[in-house]
């Protein structure tokens, strides 16, 4: 999956949390089908993104200022579970948001959090991740 433009599975619920099935959830933010709505929403796609190894929807939603020049994802790293624990902003009429979650995972056999306040921003009507602080 290191480097990989293409999800590795295409798993039958959505990995972000959501209880709908993937092809109707993030699936179809990553097929370039629809765009999130919210910060909160492309937080969720994001999470999936990494957890079906879609790098380029990564970059795609990543800003251009903060956007890293490679991404590798983890081969043997595996996203297990996404908590949403608070949001601001984000929505319909703002123009930034912030999306605090926990990201479980995997990695090498070893259970991880990863704890962050994402930041996002909405130009042009379309939701891109900014940067993230972890605690």
């Amino acid at each position: 999956m290191s480097g990989s433009s293409t999800p590795a599975s295409r798993p039958g619920t959505c990995p972000c949390g959501l209880p709908e099935p993937y092809d109707d959830c993030c699936g179809r933010f990553h097929a370039g089908d629809a765009t999130a709505s919210t910060a909160e929403l492309l937080m969720r796609s994001r999470y999936a993104a990494f957890a079906v190894g879609d790098v380029d929807y990564l970059r795609r939603t990543w800003h251009p200022r903060t956007r890293p020049r490679r991404l590798t994802l983890e081969p043997d790293q595996v996203w297990t579970r996404l908590e949403v624990h608070s949001r601001s902003g984000g929505v319909l009429f703002n123009t930034h948001g912030i999306v605090e979650f926990s990201a479980h995972y995997t990695h090498g056999g070893r259970p991880g959090v990863l704890h962050e306040h994402s930041r996002f921003v909405r130009e042009d009507g379309v939701w891109l991740y900014f940067d993230g602080t972890e605690d």
